[in-house]
């Protein structure tokens, strides 16, 4: 069985993680299908934006697949630890907008999975953590970088350091989720992202990332850097003209 389902939904596709048995935990074949998927929609503009969830209402995706990680040598765990960072890092790089439901739970690799999507919303019941270090281990698939720079060294130090989990009300207190809802909570934010210019997105996005670790002016550098990507665009001038004729506007990606 494919390690995700696919739901294409007009310019938004929905992937759900097919493991609930194992409550969505990352395997190898699941990380290997991810990055696939990856591949497939960062490439033109035809999949805009992507919502990841996990099958059941129990996960999200628990982390990695322990059982399977029991079978594995040091090289074979260094090895996965490579490939997952590096598809982590696919989701940052990607033009492709990616939102995270947490519909569960979302331990370890599963929180890491969610820091990596540009936006996330929780199911009110759901919990999230990083709780690597009550295993003996550190979050390894980026969690330790992108947490402190989403919700600040202090918070991050709270939660990394003690292992603790938190709801959705505290996730969204400090930062850690954009909002608490449900699916079509996700869907609708998933509607917002794809009515606009996805060149012009796709170049925001791409400029708060990068621009997070510049002093100032190099961060303004590379904005401009950016802003020029969508000057020569039908989509501005379409914008433009739209704007003119008080309608809504068509863009293209052209």
């Amino acid at each position: 069985m494919s390690e995700f389902s696919i739901e294409a939904i007009g310019s938004i596709e929905k992937w759900t993680i097919n493991g609930e048995a194992r409550r969505n935990a990352i395997s190898r074949a699941m990380a290997l299908e991810l990055e696939q998927h990856l591949a497939r929609v960062s490439t033109g503009h035809t999949v805009r934006a992507v919502i990841i969830t996990g099958a059941g209402t129990k996960a999200f995706c628990s982390g990695a697949d322990l059982k399977e990680r029991a079978t594995m040598s040091e090289d074979d765990v260094r090895g996965f630890l490579l490939r997952l960072r590096n598809t982590l890092r696919a989701i940052e790089k990607s033009d492709c907008v990616f939102i995270a439901f947490l519909n569960g739970v979302a331990f370890g690799g599963g929180t890491e999975l969610a820091l990596a999507c540009d936006l996330r919303v929780i199911d009110p019941s759901a919990e999230m953590g990083l709780t690597e270090v009550k295993l003996g281990i550190i979050p390894g698939g980026g969690g330790t970088q992108r947490l402190p720079r989403l919700i600040g060294k202090a918070h991050a130090k709270d939660l990394i350091l003690t292992g603790r989990r938190v709801g959705a009300e505290e996730a969204k207190a400090i930062g850690l989720v954009n909002r608490i809802g449900s699916l079509q909570t996700a869907l609708e934010l998933a509607h917002a992202v794809t009515a606009n210019a996805p060149i012009a997105v796709g170049a925001a996005k791409h400029a708060i990332d990068e621009g997070a670790a510049l002093d100032l002016d190099a961060a303004l550098a590379l904005e401009h850097a950016h802003y020029e990507k969508t000057l020569k665009t039908e989509d501005r001038l379409e914008g433009i003209k739209a704007f003119a004729e008080k309608r809504a506007p068509v863009f293209t990606g052209r």
